[in-house]
């Protein structure tokens, strides 16, 4: 996920680079939400090992 995000942010500087600023825009805003849901999706099995490594608690 986090791949996809920095290609669509390499795509999205290129394009603003030659000057084609609605594909730029759109593939920042692409690069933006991969980049969010790449970060929940970290923070989520973070924590997850972090309890599974705990172990029940009786």
């Amino acid at each position: 996920m986090l791949y996809w995000a920095l290609l669509f942010l390499i795509v999205a500087i290129i394009a603003g680079i030659f000057g084609f600023g609605g594909i730029a825009a759109a593939a920042a805003g692409i690069a933006k939400i991969l980049f969010f849901i790449f970060l929940v999706i970290f923070v989520v099995a973070l924590i997850s090992g972090l309890v599974a490594r705990r172990g029940p608690t009786v």
